[in-house]
């Protein structure tokens, strides 16, 4: 079994914990559905050791170059449990820089409510958890950042907002990754 993959279970129940808090913090409990979570790692050699190794325990379901780096999604054949939530697939990306440390980084909630920028969303979010006006503000030990990440094929606006701290970030965008390949796959 590869390392990289086995570091990365040895460490999920540790994200998970800490992916709790930082939901709960954000006050963003509601939001159940999972659709991914990220992992991070730094050469290029070990992104293809993780792919092969989670490729036996899943396919890869899109194979995309995003911001100029390839960005694999493997879905599983059994989902993870992180958070309290079931997350089927795992977003890989090829390093275009190092990370400060490899391995678990990042989940993504879906809030469904089709925003078309990061402007609706932030509303959207406001109105879900008022206590992250203080967030969105500046007044916290909380990062947020605002995008529009997508790749060339991709049909539907997904804006995303990431919280960030203490190595782990959860982000929230509008439509599920598995629909966004759809999207692509659709053009």
């Amino acid at each position: 079994m590869s390392q990289c993959y086995q570091q990365l279970q040895s460490n999920l129940a540790g994200f998970s914990t800490n992916i709790t808090a930082l939901i709960n913090d954000l006050g963003l409990v509601s939001l159940t559905q999972c659709d991914h979570a990220a992992v991070r790692v730094n050469t290029a050699a070990s992104a293809d050791e993780l792919s092969q190794a989670l490729q036996q325990h899943g396919e890869i379901i899109s194979n995309n170059i995003i911001n100029g780096r390839p960005i694999l999604i493997i879905k599983l054949q059994q989902p993870l449990t992180i958070a309290g939530r079931s997350v089927s697939c795992i977003e890989l990306p090829y390093p275009n820089k190092p990370y400060p440390q490899e391995g678990w980084e990042h989940v993504e909630l879906v809030l469904p409510e089709q925003a078309q920028d990061c402007q609706q969303l932030q509303q959207q979010l406001l109105a879900l958890s008022p206590m992250l006006s203080e967030v969105f503000a500046g007044n916290s030990d909380i990062k947020v950042k605002a995008s529009s990440p997508s790749a060339a094929t991709e049909r539907l606006a997904n804006p995303t907002i990431a919280f960030k701290r203490g190595g782990v970030c959860v982000k929230v965008h509008p439509h599920t990754i598995e629909a966004i390949i759809a999207s692509e796959q659709s053009s």
